[in-house]
């Protein structure tokens, strides 16, 4: 800065310009740029300026601009990909869908979208993929639409993941617990029991506010020995496959008559399974892969069994009985009995089936929620009983003769009442 305004000060009284310029090391261009400054300026003429350019030959028009911020306010709730469209209708070559963007933007026509932090109560996930049929089972409800006569439809969508396999695409009258749980019994009678079960975190499949995310729908699958496989909140992609079937059913089937519509999707899943190529299988059709499970389904245990550990009866109001004191666990567990593993004189582990929901503390009467890292598979091992029931037992504790599961009481009996409303308490 100094030595610019240096040079301007001798340019205006010398009189051999070039030499001058060579002497400070610059061309007679810049030289004569300084001075030209320097008379329009003043000394602030000697500051830096910005060397963007003034204009562009690729700039929108004012005829443009103003077009484009017509059709905003004509349509306020569009954004630009659509306004874009709108505007290639009247012939014109429209600006791109960020020059839309950026003078929205610029004209203050736009609103941040506001995102909602995505909550999960618990990570259940350990990236399991399927490597034989009936090993993981994918479960969604396909979103809504509504019909010709104005009703409301949203089918649940169910599918074997290695197979492709479509288990059930079932038009609910409501997507609640009871009614999702009715419709998955009739396909466990159909086809068996699934190792694992991968959902999103929506409900009825979890709860944000339950342990590990376990709703009243997951802890029965976790009782009948199901695995649960869950994405990330907000996450899609994490059940792709899925979501890509879901494609499928968006195109070929919405709008259908209500009085056709189970019927239609009957014939669908029929096709989809039998007669249509995969591409992913190969060009063969899911149906020449799948085969039912082996675990057969034969009702809900009325208890599980933890083989030598203690076991309490969680209460309807989610909480069991323990060193004499009520402690809160879950609701979503009611009716259901939790193993207590013993830790030391003051705390134990709580488990549900394969899960391990947290630790309780007998001084302070307090229960401490288990992360989702600490989940299966450490859990007790599972075992396969008689009648398609399911025994959980301790990790660690040793193979016995003849392959009998160690320290295990008799077989888990099939319910006489609804599973999950079983209230024999037992003693501290």
């Amino acid at each position: 800065m100094n030595q610019r305004i240096e040079f301007v000060l001798r340019a205006l009284q010398t009189g051999d310009f070039r030499a001058l310029c060579r002497e400070y090391g610059i061309s007679a261009k810049t030289g004569y740029k300084w001075r030209e400054r320097f008379w329009a300026g003043g000394m602030a003429g000697m500051a830096e300026q910005s060397r963007r350019p003034q204009g562009s030959p690729r700039g929108l028009r004012e005829e443009v601009v103003c077009a484009m911020i017509r059709l905003k306010q004509r349509h306020p709730h569009w954004g630009p990909r659509k306004l874009r469209a709108v505007y290639e209708r009247t012939g014109q070559v429209a600006p791109s869908e960020s020059s839309f963007k950026r003078v929205l933007e610029r004209a203050g026509l736009t609103e941040p979208r506001r995102r909602r932090r995505a909550v999960e109560g618990g990570r259940l996930w350990t990236g399991r993929r399927a490597q034989r049929p009936n090993e993981v089972w994918t479960v969604d409800f396909k979103g809504w639409w509504y019909e010709a006569q104005g009703q409301k439809c949203e089918p649940l969508t169910l599918r074997d993941e290695y197979s492709r396999y479509v288990l059930e695409v079932r038009a609910l009258e409501r997507a609640d617990t009871a009614t999702v749980r009715g419709c998955l019994e009739r396909v466990f009678e159909r086809y068996g029991l699934p190792e694992a079960m991968r959902s999103d975190n929506g409900a009825p499949f979890a709860s944000r506010q339950g342990v590990l995310g376990l709703s009243r729908l997951s802890a029965w699958w976790v009782a009948l020995g199901i695995d649960l496989e869950r994405g990330r909140p907000a996450c899609p992609q994490d059940n792709g496959a899925h979501e890509r079937l879901h494609g499928d059913i968006a195109r070929e089937l919405e709008g259908q008559p209500a009085e056709q519509r189970q019927a239609e999707f009957d014939v669908w899943r029929q096709t989809f399974n039998q007669e249509r190529p995969h591409e992913a299988l190969g060009m063969r059709c899911p149906a020449q892969l799948y085969t039912p499970s082996e675990r057969s389904y034969a009702g809900t245990p009325t208890a599980l069994d933890y083989g030598r550990w203690p076991t309490r009866q969680v209460q309807a109001a989610g909480q069991i009985h323990w060193a004499g004191q009520l402690i809160r666990i879950s609701r979503a567990l009611s009716g259901w009995n939790v193993g207590v593993e013993p830790v030391s004189g003051e705390r134990a582990n709580v488990w549900f089936g394969r899960l391990l929901l947290g630790q309780v503390e007998a001084s302070t009467g307090s229960f401490r929620r288990a992360t989702g890292s600490e989940v299966p598979p450490t859990g007790p091992r599972r075992y396969a009983a008689g009648g398609g029931s399911v025994r959980f037992a301790p990790a660690g504790s040793g193979a016995t003769p003849s392959g009998t599961p160690p320290n295990l009481a008799s077989e888990l009996t099939t319910p006489t009442q609804q599973p999950g409303q079983s209230t024999t308490e037992t003693p501290n």
